[in-house]
């Protein structure tokens, strides 16, 4: 536990000692069990992973589930100030799973669906040690602006967007891949056709080849 933010954990689906870790970041008013599950989805592609499925350090304005930062003023500057607010506790939430299963600080990679998604890549793009990869689902690349001053890596990225998203627009992910792009970050990027506000079979395809191959290669630099 990491300054009050916690959740759900599990075991490397195939026993012993983890080798990885990835952290599931949820969205807007949920909580670390609603991604947990995806454990079980990616496991089998990472079978030495544990993950770990924080709860947002805010409950929700609605006196429901957690948040990483108030959407009450959905203007960009209050976004970014609320996102960089959430970033140290993710920051340290990752550190001490990664302390508490004895892994070096390159041994974990970052999912996040919709505010989670904008939490991970925020965050894992200037964390002192880059994580193997970042998987954002539903999100958006807030702060692009001070990118290319505060990147401290350019780890991998993968990037699933439903096109017919009403919660956030599948133009937000259009934007973080160009964005990520010009910074010159290596990106990968899926716009589902048809599919909402969430992840469909495709994303979890995608994301358990992705996880394998970010474990398997070398660490970014």
């Amino acid at each position: 536990m990491a300054d009050g933010i916690d959740g759900p954990r599990t075991a490397p689906a195939a026993g012993g000692t983890a080798q990885q870790l990835v952290v599931l970041c949820h969205g807007l008013g949920a909580d670390g069990g609603d991604l947990i599950d995806l454990a079980a989805a990616w496991g089998p592609a990472v079978p030495h992973a544990a993950f770990a499925a924080p709860d947002a350090p805010f409950p929700h304005d609605s006196g429901f589930g957690r948040q990483w930062w108030s959407v009450a003023d959905r203007t960009p500057a209050v976004t970014e100030a609320g996102v960089r607010r959430a970033a140290p506790y993710l920051d340290r939430f990752i550190d001490a799973e990664l302390a508490r299963l004895g892994l070096p600080a390159d041994a974990c990679a970052l999912m996040g669906f919709s505010q989670g998604a904008m939490m991970v890549l925020f965050t894992g793009l200037r964390r002192p040690v880059a994580p193997r990869g970042i998987l954002a689902f539903s999100g958006a690349l807030i702060g692009a602006d001070h990118l290319a001053a505060e990147l401290t890596h350019r780890p991998p990225v993968l990037l699933v967007h439903g096109e017919a998203d009403e919660v956030v627009p599948v133009a937000r992910s259009r934007d973080a891949e160009a964005a990520l792009r010009q910074a010159s970050v290596p990106v990968e990027a899926t716009f589902v056709p048809r599919l909402g506000h969430g992840i469909d079979p495709t994303g979890l395809s995608m994301g358990g080849l992705f996880l394998q191959r970010v474990f398997a290669a070398p660490a970014a630099g």
